[in-house]
């Protein structure tokens, strides 16, 4: 250290190494976050205002009456029935296929990791051109299906196929790494103590794997009220019958009933809005959860 010199009342000048170093301020992030609120504003935010604009810009007459339609009633029903019937099948195939993968070790583990994953590469309207090239009536087993008066396309079997397809994977892929972390300790402990397979499941899997589960449940919902692409192939779009919320938002557009598509385009956001929000809930308290 420097010394002082009190005679003189001087004090030394400081040694270049001794200078703090001043940091640069750099507008690298600020410049990051300005193009990131652009591109979500010119992609995201100002469309989606802009249909809430356009939905209450006369009123809410226009929005009220467009409820009391019956194919509008319809649609809703179709699309709730969807992913009334798809959730708990998905969540089923979801939880089994997790736990098979995460405890156990079986040829061709890789190859059912990437099956899973299909939905998430193969477009939607693909997915559903293979649904009709099976169930169609010129399909593998059209002529079985017709022979038996069962219908599958253009029908709701074949727009609920489409919507298990492309809303399938998210459970058993949140689920997944969760168990993996978990590790299979505090099972082994359940079974040494004499705890079936069913008791294992439902005191010890369930309880850690619940916040992933329920994140896995809200994506698998959204996706599959959501859905348009498989589902509009399969479905016909037909009016008052097969066809689904995001189907009616189109057809009512293309049919220059602009009230009416913006209103089931709100209710399809509002939706969304609902899930974003359970998403959010959802990772805090699984973010609490693993802190304690």
């Amino acid at each position: 250290m420097a010394n002082l010199n009190t005679s003189t009342g001087n004090y030394p000048q400081s040694s270049p190494e001794e200078t703090p170093f001043k940091e640069k301020k750099s507008f690298a992030p600020a410049i990051l976050i300005t193009i990131a609120f652009l591109y979500l504003g010119l992609v995201l935010f100002i469309p989606a205002a802009n249909v809430f604009f356009q939905a209450f810009s006369k009123g809410l007459e226009p929005l009220l009456s467009a409820f009391k339609r019956e194919d509008f009633q319809t649609a809703i029903k179709l699309t709730l029935s969807l992913a009334a019937v798809a959730l708990p099948l998905n969540t089923i195939f979801g939880l089994s296929a997790a736990w098979a993968i995460a405890r156990n070790k079986f040829p061709g583990k890789a190859l059912l990791l990437s099956i899973i994953d299909l939905p998430f590469s193969i477009s939607p309207v693909v997915a559903g051109l293979m649904i009709v090239l099976l169930y169609g009536r010129l399909g593998w087993f059209g002529s079985y299906l017709e022979a038996n008066n069962i219908k599958i396309i253009f029908a709701f079997p074949g727009m609920l196929l489409a919507t298990i397809f492309v809303s399938m994977p998210f459970i058993a892929r949140e689920v997944i790494p969760v168990l993996d972390e978990m590790g299979a300790d505090q099972e082994e402990a359940a079974r040494t103590l004499g705890a079936s397979d069913w008791q294992i499941f439902w005191r010890v899997v369930v309880p850690n794997i619940r916040w992933g589960l329920l994140y896995g449940l809200v994506l698998t919902n959204a996706r599959a009220m959501g859905e348009f692409g498989a589902v509009s192939v399969v479905s016909g779009n037909i009016a008052a019958r097969t066809q689904s919320l995001p189907l009616f938002v189109e057809e009512s557009y293309k049919n220059y009933e602009n009230e009416v598509a913006y209103s089931a385009a709100v209710l399809l956001a509002l939706l969304a809005v609902v899930t974003l929000i359970l998403k959010e809930i959802l990772e805090r308290k699984g973010d609490i959860k693993k802190k304690h």
